[in-house]
């Protein structure tokens, strides 16, 4: 190819954007408030990869990641999120409410795709979940009745049940909604919610004393990734105090919990690719309506009812996903 035929072609891949996008690498920052074991290990993340596959994306030729692990520090995440601004990336994943406000609080220009929040409207991330609005759309695991289903569980499994302990993260933002969501819950059954306020693993211990001098009959612990990383060391404290645990994290409940109910978490991260995909071919973030959940799992763990002496009954068995053995 002589000069004037180089100059040619070079003009011509210039005018055709679909031509100069061929051979682009995005970039793309990934703020993770979890340890990075157990990011590995629970394969939600993996998900949203795995999605990008399938939309034709090949990790190291047309896409490369640049994670963020937060270490189950929220205190980090800002931090964190601005080194990932600095990197300037093409669009910043971020995983839950901590980690997505970090996120919009470290760019305003920088598309941002959230994962697992689950209060974006109420939490103020975004302006609707029809119209999400300035850098930033994703995928919500929000849903209106699932602070019903966990206190209907308790007392499916805790006959005359009268107090329920509430388990919550309040460096989470999210907390508020869960909250309140308990009281709508519990109030028609004149059922005491009794909330304990957690911000780190050295507040476990404390929070169960808590719970044991309350005198709760069972505890539902609030869809945050603390407490879903630490599983079982909650397992653990819950079945020393004979307190069954019903949770919205199947890898809670596989770690040691003894019962979840909540959103496919591998399956709804598998969609955000979905979005990056969009976002990669010239769309706006604000733009793009929000996804919520539409797939709905129960998982039971027996070695746990039968480590607390209780008998699930047969209809929350039928209704079970997947009962561990």
């Amino acid at each position: 190819m002589n000069r004037r035929q180089a100059i040619a072609c070079a003009l011509a891949l210039a005018a055709s954007p679909a031509l100069a996008q061929q051979g682009r690498v995005w970039h793309i920052g990934f703020l993770v408030p979890s340890r990075r074991a157990s990011a590995i290990a629970f394969t939600r993340y993996g998900a949203v990869i795995a999605g990008l596959r399938d939309l034709g994306y090949v990790e190291g030729k047309n896409f490369v990641v640049e994670w963020r692990y937060g270490d189950d520090a929220y205190e980090r995440l800002p931090a964190l999120a601005g080194e990932l601004v600095k990197l300037n990336p093409d669009v910043i994943v971020s995983s839950g409410t901590p980690a997505t406000r970090a996120a919009q609080r470290a760019t305003s220009t920088i598309p941002i795709v959230m994962i697992g929040a689950g209060d974006p409207v109420g939490t103020g991330l975004v302006d609707s979940l029809a119209r999400p609005g300035r850098n930033i759309t994703g995928v919500s695991i929000q849903s209106a009745d699932l602070g019903s289903k966990w206190f209907e569980l308790a007392r499916s499994i805790v006959p005359n049940l009268e107090r329920v302990g509430l388990m919550l993260n309040t460096l989470n933002p999210a907390y508020a909604s869960t909250l309140q969501s308990a009281w709508r819950a519990a109030k028609p059954t004149n059922t005491l919610v009794f909330p304990v306020e957690v911000r780190t693993v050295d507040d476990f211990e404390r929070a169960f004393n808590q719970l044991t001098r309350a005198g709760v009959g069972a505890l539902v612990i609030q869809n945050d990734g603390l407490f879903a990383d630490s599983g079982r060391r909650l397992a653990e404290l819950a079945i020393k105090a004979k307190l069954p645990t019903v949770g919205g994290r199947r890898e809670a409940t596989e770690a040691g919990f003894l019962i979840s109910y909540g959103t496919n978490l591998p399956q709804s991260y598998r969609r955000a690719a979905v979005y990056l995909d969009k976002i990669f071919k010239g769309a706006k973030p604000g733009d793009l309506p929000m996804e919520q959940p539409t797939d709905f799992e129960m998982f039971v763990n027996m070695k746990t009812a039968r480590a607390l002496g209780i008998t699930i009954p047969k209809e929350v068995l039928l209704r079970a996903d997947k009962v561990i053995e």
